[in-house]
């Protein structure tokens, strides 16, 4: 059921990164504790940023993400990491925090909210181009080295 005592907020201290974990490691499941703690020190000094929906005293949904500039997004944020906790989801608030994002986006001279998700999340995919709007137009490739 949803909380009606909802806030958004940055995640900047440890305790407050330790209580998100949860949630994160539903989306990032190979990650251990440890090492989410010390990559999201690093990505932080390169302007990384973990925004949260909290309901009540719950952590419910996570945004991670940074302002980018190149040639074909110009200044935009680039969204890294965005799950809703599986106890949680079908209620708004992945919707809510999104659109938190974007205006907060705008309101900081982004041009566009650009995120990445994997090929097999269909229900994400219809989430954010029927919902949301987003519009997709790329594919993106990587190599293990």
């Amino acid at each position: 059921m949803k909380n009606t005592t909802e806030k958004i907020l940055e995640l900047t201290t440890i305790e407050q990164w330790k209580k998100a974990f949860p949630i994160m490691k539903q989306l990032r499941t190979d990650l251990e504790e440890e090492t989410y703690l010390a990559l999201l020190n690093e990505m932080r000094k390169d302007g990384y940023r973990l925004f949260a929906l909290i309901s009540g005293d719950n952590i419910v949904s996570l945004a991670g993400l940074s302002f980018r500039v190149n040639f074909y997004s110009k200044r935009h944020v680039f969204i890294y990491d965005l799950v809703t906790d599986a106890s949680s989801r079908s209620y708004g608030y992945g919707e809510t925090l999104l659109n938190y994002i974007h205006q907060w986006s705008k309101e900081n001279g982004a041009e566009y909210v650009a995120l990445e998700s994997g090929v097999q999340r269909i229900d994400a995919h219809r989430f954010y181009e029927e919902k949301l709007s987003y519009d997709k137009w790329c594919y993106s490739f990587r190599k293990t080295l």
